[in-house]
């Protein structure tokens, strides 16, 4: 298995779709703000390949007090080939944030 990476930079709203290539695993996600994040709440989800009835949110953090993020689950959760993992959240104060997702590919 080989780590890999997808990042996103900007001081908008996050909206981030990242599609890994062929079955694998989601590793980690690691969000850098320029300050403490403000009102809202990040969410991370699984968007199924599957469709609709199997999305999962995994993750929804309130972003109030947040200047860094680092979810890593317990142990990677596996990924059928084609399904999304998209990361939202307003970003209503116009932070500037550095946004890695790791996953492990097979």
């Amino acid at each position: 298995m080989s780590l890999l990476k997808d990042t996103a930079t900007g001081n908008a709203a996050i909206s981030k779709t990242s599609t890994p290539s062929g079955d694998s695993a989601l590793d980690s996600i690691m969000l850098h703000l320029s300050a403490a994040g403000g009102a809202g709440n990040l969410t991370v989800t699984i968007d199924a390949i599957s469709g609709a009835e199997y999305d999962t949110v995994l993750l929804t953090q309130d972003m109030t007090l947040v200047t860094d993020l680092l979810w890593q689950p317990d142990r990677p959760i596996e990924l059928d080939s084609g399904d999304k993992i998209v990361i939202a959240w307003a970003n209503g104060a116009g932070r500037t944030y550095g946004l890695v997702i790791k996953w492990l590919g097979r």
